[in-house]
């Protein structure tokens, strides 16, 4: 694991929390050109970096983890936000959301919410902020076929938006798994995603959720 993070303390902290949960960390990043290469170097299973870093302390860390993405699929990336911004969960999750995480920062606090995005993440799974999603699905909807969703089918979405697997969301809401398939059946149907080798029905479920 590569820890991409330009404040030392922040940095310092993330690398304690990751250690003492059993991850290895092997290296360190307090630019987004410094983490590239030494994701070229180790090849990690996921790397952790904050958005904004040096040189220009914008987005350079986004754009560091989407270059992450396209050179190297196999590598995890969990991205850490200071602020809500719909327009970076869109960029990140265009090419799919396997092996994608958006945390914001103040969820690292949360050692358990953390350590189970990177998890997620490093495992090729998904994690999105709860609060990120409940922020963009929050909106005004204008696709009709979204407003075809049960309160309860929305609901699993919203969850499957945050990365539960069909068991992770039969947990949070106490129903059987089997009852989540019939949902996602149910879901898949109403917003017309057949299928298809070439598309990730699960993923195509979450875009049209949180772009609605």
């Amino acid at each position: 694991m590569i820890v991409g993070e330009d404040q030392p303390i922040m940095r310092e902290g993330i690398v304690r929390v990751l250690q003492d949960s059993g991850f290895d960390v092997v290296a360190t990043a307090a630019d987004a050109r410094d983490l590239l290469g030494k994701v070229a170097v180790h090849k990690p299973d996921v790397v952790v970096t904050d958005i904004q870093m040096p040189p220009d302390r914008t987005d350079d860390g986004l754009r560091a983890a989407l270059r992450i993405r396209t050179s190297y699929p196999g590598v995890g990336v969990l991205v850490l936000s200071q602020f809500l911004e719909d327009q970076y969960v869109f960029e990140l999750v265009a090419e799919g959301a396997e092996g994608l995480g958006y945390l914001l920062k103040e969820k690292v606090g949360d050692l358990p919410t953390f350590v189970n995005a990177v998890s997620r993440v490093a495992t090729g799974g998904s994690a999105l902020d709860a609060d990120v999603v409940a922020r963009i699905v929050g909106r005004t909807r204008r696709s009709t076929a979204l407003d075809q969703l049960t309160p309860r089918e929305r609901e699993v979405l919203s969850l499957i938006a945050e990365g539960y697997s069909n068991a992770g969301v039969a947990e949070r809401l106490v129903v059987t798994v089997s009852a989540v398939e019939r949902h996602v059946t149910s879901i898949f149907d109403k917003l017309g995603l057949g299928q298809s080798p070439d598309q990730h029905r699960r993923v195509l479920a979450v875009l049209a959720y949180l772009r609605s």
